[in-house]
């Protein structure tokens, strides 16, 4: 989805914003798309959408050059019909937990004032972190969005882990709803929340599904066939299994940014291979272009706490694309059906699977079985289950969590009800 020329809200098409989905996003509408913006963009073909930056400072830009535009224009600007996007500016240092309510105020602040400038009412608040900002506006529903457990996390965000369950306990007590990616999360949530819905990450499948029409990226110089993972290279991944596949003597492509901390000395000798790539950081519009070169797909995570209530979305943009995919043995592996990828749980394992579909003559049917397993898995289905909670609080309606089948690689809504005191 190709999104026009913002601006300002004065400038915008008279519109009304009754109904409005407000979602305070953990990552910026410019940084990597992730479960935020997927689900704003979607959400807004059905409800007007205002997506909340996280709070951003003059120093934003020199820590993370791609987020320069953040800064820049109206804070409020409209990016397209039923679509707000919202930059609230903060004082420096506000990562830091102590500084970290300062930027929360000035985030609660920046929403009211732009709900106030929308002037629609507001169905439901949605925040995707443990920052505090329920009570930024008077919303039908307010709902906690567990992309991640944050917690489990603490050490690779350099946060106090005290500090982040403090916070969780609160949001969880907060919240209306609490949604998040995976039953593993859900189980212990619903201790605390009241009530948790289990709504997996989606795949663009418009993005992805043409792939094999795009041009081949001229970014990529390996030889085919190639192995290629498409993400963050960060402390999450477990780069034993990426050193395994290189020294195999496959050819390997990363795509995405780098985490500048991240082994660096192995990372060094990884990509002085001849047969490894890195291209960088990519736009999401390239990433058609750098799949159709890549034979097989690969999600390489540890087996962190953080990674078992995790939700790879790379897994399914590379079934999107017809690709066979290589995954780690985690939970959200299993909720894909038997046969379209590849769960190993040794890294001989990975690379020999790997090599195998490297190897192996493309095979039609099973392309066509895995894009029709993504389409299931669309951000479309997923803003359809969010869209149920919203209509359920405008109505009065009860939202009842449904029953969950721990088993099942069902696609769509299901929860966990909170267990027994």
């Amino acid at each position: 989805m190709r999104i026009a020329q913002p601006a300002a809200v004065g400038a915008a098409p008279t519109q009304s914003w009754d109904g409005l989905v407000v979602i305070a996003s953990g990552t910026s509408w410019d940084d990597t798309w992730l479960s935020e913006k997927h689900l704003a963009l979607h959400l807004a073909k059905h409800v007007p959408v205002l997506f909340v930056d996280p709070p951003a400072s003059v120093l934003t830009p020199l820590r993370k050059p791609a987020l320069r535009g953040s800064t820049r224009g109206p804070r409020l600007r409209v990016l397209d019909r039923n679509l707000a996007r919202l930059t609230p500016l903060t004082v420096p240092g506000i990562s830091r937990p102590g500084l970290r309510t300062i930027g929360e105020w000035f985030t609660r602040r920046a929403i009211a004032r732009a709900v106030a400038r929308l002037g629609g009412t507001v169905d439901g608040l949605v925040v995707a972190s443990l920052d505090d900002v329920f009570g930024a506006c008077d919303a039908r529903v307010t709902v906690l969005y567990g992309t991640d457990d944050w917690v489990a996390g603490a050490e690779l965000m350099g946060i106090p882990s005290g500090w982040l369950r403090r916070r969780e306990r609160a949001r969880l007590a907060t919240a209306d709803v609490v949604v998040t990616v995976s039953p593993g999360l859900a189980d212990r949530w619903a201790r605390t929340a009241r009530t948790v819905l289990i709504i997996p990450n989606g795949c663009d499948t418009g993005h992805f599904s043409a792939v094999d029409e795009a041009a081949p990226s001229a970014a990529v110089t390996l030889p085919d066939p190639i192995a290629g993972f498409i993400g963050h290279l960060s402390d999450r991944i477990d780069i034993g299994l990426l050193e395994s596949v290189a020294a195999s003597g496959a050819s390997l492509l990363l795509v995405g940014p780098r985490q500048l901390t991240f082994d660096l000395e192995r990372m060094t000798a990884l990509l002085a291979h001849p047969n490894v790539q890195w291209v960088g950081a990519r736009s999401f519009d390239e990433l058609p272009a750098l799949m159709r070169r890549i034979t097989v797909g690969l999600t390489p995570y540890t087996d962190s706490d953080f990674n078992q209530s995790s939700d790879p979305l790379k897994t399914l943009e590379y079934l999107a694309a017809g690709r066979p995919a290589v995954v780690t043995d985690l939970p959200s592996a299993h909720r894909i059906p038997a046969g379209l990828v590849e769960v190993c749980a040794t890294p001989a394992d990975f690379t020999a699977q790997t090599l195998r579909l490297l190897r192996q003559p493309a095979d039609a049917e099973q392309a066509e079985r895995r894009r029709s397993y993504a389409l299931t898995q669309s951000w479309a289905a997923r803003s359809l289950d969010f869209l149920a909670i919203f209509t359920d609080a405008r109505s009065g309606r009860q939202i009842v969590p449904d029953a969950v089948d721990r088993g099942s690689p069902g696609p769509t809504r299901s929860a966990a009800g909170p267990e027994p005191s």
